[in-house]
């Protein structure tokens, strides 16, 4: 397969509510946070992985098109434009047939400004206290402490898009767009039920094009045809 193009969508995310994305279990100290957010591991900011930010476009989009696998795992068909934009196992048969996976997604680090806050300790995270409601007296029971990354913070974000010969690139870059428009709908990171992670795409550019809110509105009303057989 032939590389025609690579097309780079930039932005920032910014967060409206706060954003909490779990940095797993091997973080946990003796007196810690239950819940901590990943933080990069020299400078100890927080960052939005670019697998926790292509894994939500993914899994909205295949809730989108009715590609949602009933075992919680992605859609693995290899014969839909979910698949071939956003990849499949190497273990699946027919992933010669779709070719690399088309979109690139980077890690989202702190916009310059934030993290010249960060770095003066003017940035503290969020401690957000959950507790179980018990339903008969009424009581909060088992405070837990969950971090977070505090509203109004903003990321830098970084997405490639390779074209490769007989690529469609309307319904590929209307597929990203899409994905970007429902995350805006929905949650980035844990606990959206609860309130965290609504977040927002600003200042959007497709190569030196900016997307606005109104296309973002259109993507959304889009119907994409996603079978590629």
């Amino acid at each position: 397969m032939q590389l025609e193009k690579i097309i780079n969508i930039t932005g920032k995310i910014k967060v409206l509510t706060g954003l909490h994305i779990g940095a797993g279990d091997a973080a946990l100290e003796i007196g810690g946070l239950d819940q901590p957010i990943i933080k990069h591991p020299l400078t100890g900011e927080p960052y939005i992985p670019g697998s926790s930010l292509k894994g939500k476009l993914r899994s909205l989009l295949e809730l989108r098109y009715n590609k949602f696998a009933k075992n919680g795992n992605p859609c693995q068909c290899s014969t839909c434009l979910i698949c071939c934009v956003f990849g499949v196992s190497g273990a699946e048969k027919n992933k010669q047939s779709i070719g690399p996976t088309r979109i690139l997604v980077r890690d989202a680090y702190m916009t310059e400004n934030w993290h010249q806050q960060f770095q003066r300790g003017e940035l503290p995270m969020e401690i957000k206290y959950e507790n179980v409601i018990n339903r008969i007296t009424g009581t909060a029971e088992n405070p837990r402490p969950l971090e977070r990354v505090p509203a109004g913070v903003e990321f830098d974000f970084n997405i490639s898009v390779r074209l490769f010969e007989g690529d469609k690139e309307d319904d590929m870059l209307g597929l990203v767009k899409q994905g970007l428009a429902l995350l805006q709908l929905d949650a980035l990171g844990g606990c959206g039920s609860r309130g965290c992670g609504q977040i927002k795409f600003c200042n959007v550019h497709i190569n030196e094009q900016e997307i606005t809110e109104e296309d973002f509105q259109q993507a959304l009303e889009k119907n994409i045809s996603i079978d590629l057989a």
